[in-house]
C-alpha cells in the first residue's frame, strides 16, 4: 500500500508574506490545517518545508512556509504538490478509499475470472470512474456499489459482478 499521498496543490501566492493557495484533494481541510511540516513536490524533487502558519481559505486553505517570505518566493511553488503520510491524510469514511490504494488492484468476476487490473479512478460528471485496464485496452467503468460488489486493498482484489458494463 502506498505511504505517501498528494493531499494538497499549491496554487498561486497570496498576500505579501509569502503565503501560498493550497487546493486540497480530498475537499476537506481540517487535516491540512493540522500540518505542521510538509514535504512539497515540483519537477521532480521533493524538500521538506516547516508550515509558519496556516488559516481556511474556502475551499481551501492559506498556508506559509518556513523560509518562503516573499510573493515572488512563494511563486516558485505554484504547482507543486504536496505529499503526507498517510497517518496525515484526511480520514476514511466507511467505504472510502484512498486511490492511490486502489490503483493496481485485481479485478475479478463474480465467479472468481481475472479480468483486468484497475490502474486508476477519474473523476467522472456523475461520479467517479475505474479504469480497467484489460488485455491491451481500457475501460471506464463507474466506481459504485452496484459495479463492485467487493473491493479489498488488503487483498489486492475487486469485484466486479457487471460484466455487460464493460461491453
Amino acid at each position: 500500500m502506498t505511504e505517501k499521498f498528494i493531499i494538497g496543490l499549491v496554487g498561486a501566492p497570496f498576500g505579501i508574506k509569502g503565503f501560498v493557495k493550497v487546493h486540497p484533494c480530498s475537499g476537506e481541510i481540517a487535516h491540512l490545517l493540522k500540518l505542521n511540516s510538509v514535504i512539497i513536490r515540483k519537477d521532480g524533487e521533493e524538500r521538506l518545508l516547516e508550515i509558519k502558519e496556516s488559516s481556511p481559505s474556502l475551499p481551501g486553505v492559506l498556508m506559509h512556509f518556513k523560509g518562503i517570505d516573499s510573493p515572488e518566493a512563494a511563486k516558485t511553488l505554484n504547482g507543486a504538490e504536496l505529499l503526507a503520510g498517510r497517518e496525515q491524510a484526511a480520514p476514511l469514511g466507511e467505504g472510502e478509499y484512498y486511490i492511490e490504494d486502489l490503483k493496481g488492484l485485481q479485478v475479478f468476476s463474480a465467479s472468481g475470472d481475472v479480468i483486468g487490473c484497475i490502474t486508476d479512478i477519474i473523476e467522472g460528471g456523475g461520479g467517479q470512474l475505474a479504469e480497467i485496464e484489460l488485455d491491451g485496452s481500457k475501460k471506464l467503468v463507474p466506481f459504485r456499489k452496484e459495479f463492485f460488489t467487493e473491493i479489498s486493498p488488503e487483498k489486492g482484489k475487486a469485484v466486479l459482478n457487471q460484466l455487460w458494463i464493460l461491453d
